[in-house]
């Protein structure tokens, strides 16, 4: 049997050494102590130890051709936000409704409301919003001289959430409309309205962003909308969103409510809106451009499920009989991915597609059928009466 020798590590040498060396003062010894061998060792001698020499720092003096950066040419200007309210304010109005209303025993009761508008027309027409004076059975508009004036629903339209009343009284001070489609990111912009109800006030913003869209519910979706930072409360339904030159540009609708966020009013961009009104006076309705169709957005759960070749595009849940769609061969079941050469990714794509197609165009459709694409064409009419 081997017997296993101590193995001594390099550490535990030096350990020794470093014991023995500062113990013993200059004495010295044999590695033969600690090892066995018989290797003779030098001398020791004691370390020279260098002094220690003072570090200057040296202190920087700074550089002395420095100067500030020239403020020449900057504006100094701020937002004239007075001049623009005062141009706006004459031709907004406070609007105040009453409506048929239940309690839990079912007992009818009269509910007040209120919201804003804006002169569209020197000749008595005022633009709102469709949520503001729905289902009232009341309406008084009271004009910024404090004149109340009666007023009835000229039209109306529950998808663009826009309306037009009409008072008795000419001459009025009607707004100057300006164009939604050039506005930018970062824009002065202010909102001008009947604020809960307690008379005309206005609060200032810029434009946060431009053609978003907003679900209002499950069965509204407001589309083309300005989004901006200027407060938007209860009572500016309405009014009008203007820009620094004091053109309507907007009517504010909406505002998202929710825990954690400030700051986001909404308004229907006149782009979208002028058109609105313009068949609301003409005609009492919105002429607008049917296919017949109901639609969501394709997604791989579809496609999975109906053997599609395609995630994306607009999965039509319904095809009405004897509409455009139906005429032109589209079935449940179909996606559309082009209409009128716009791609289509979603059924909000689709959506805008139709809405921008003209009542008589025949527009050209490409769709998918399970795993083969197909092209079509369908002549849009107008949309049916409700």
């Amino acid at each position: 049997m081997k017997i296993a020798r101590p193995i001594i590590h390099a550490a535990a040498i030096v350990a020794a050494l470093t014991i023995l060396l500062f113990s013993a003062g200059c004495s010295y010894f044999t590695l033969s102590d600690l090892t066995g061998s018989t290797t003779t060792p030098q001398s020791l001698t004691t370390p020279v130890i260098a002094p220690v020499t003072e570090t200057t720092i040296t202190t920087n003096t700074g550089i002395t051709t420095w100067t500030p950066p020239t403020t020449a040419g900057q504006n100094k200007t701020l937002p004239d936000f007075v001049s623009v309210v005062a141009k706006v304010k004459p031709s907004v109005v406070a609007i105040n409704v009453e409506s048929v209303a239940y309690d839990v025993f079912n007992r009818e009761y009269t509910q007040e409301g209120a919201g804003s508008g804006w002169i569209l027309d020197s000749n008595g027409l005022i633009a709102t919003n469709n949520h503001v004076i729905e289902g009232a059975t009341k309406i008084s508009v009271t004009l910024s001289d404090g004149t109340a004036l009666d007023a009835s629903v000229l039209g109306a339209d529950t998808i663009s959430d826009v309306a037009v009343l009409k008072v008795s009284k000419t001459d009025l001070p009607a707004a100057a409309i300006g164009d939604s489609a050039s506005i930018q990111i970062g824009e002065w912009v202010v909102a001008i309205g009947n604020a809960l109800g307690d008379g005309i006030s206005a609060t200032q913003g810029i434009v946060s962003r431009s053609g978003a869209s907003v679900t209002v519910d499950t069965n509204q979706t407001l589309y083309d909308l300005i989004q901006t930072s200027a407060a938007i409360n209860p009572g500016n339904s309405g009014g009008p969103l203007v820009n620094m030159k004091g053109e309507v540009i907007g009517i504010t609708s909406a505002k998202l409510a929710a825990v954690g966020v400030e700051g986001m009013g909404y308004a229907i961009s006149t782009k979208t809106a002028l058109p609105i009104l313009q068949s609301l006076i003409q005609k009492g309705y919105v002429i607008r451009p049917y296919l017949g169709v109901r639609m969501e957005s394709a997604s791989q759960w579809l496609m999975m499920r109906y053997s599609l070749g395609i995630d994306y595009g607009a999965f039509l849940d319904e095809v009405v009989n004897g509409s455009p769609a139906a005429q032109a061969g589209l079935q449940v079941g179909d996606v559309i991915v082009k209409f009128n050469n716009v791609d289509i990714k979603t059924a909000q794509d689709a959506q805008l597609a139709i809405r921008s197609a003209l009542v008589g165009q025949t527009v050209q459709i490409i769709y998918w059928r399970g795993k083969s694409q197909f092209t079509t064409q369908a002549t849009m009419i107008e949309t049916p009466a409700s």
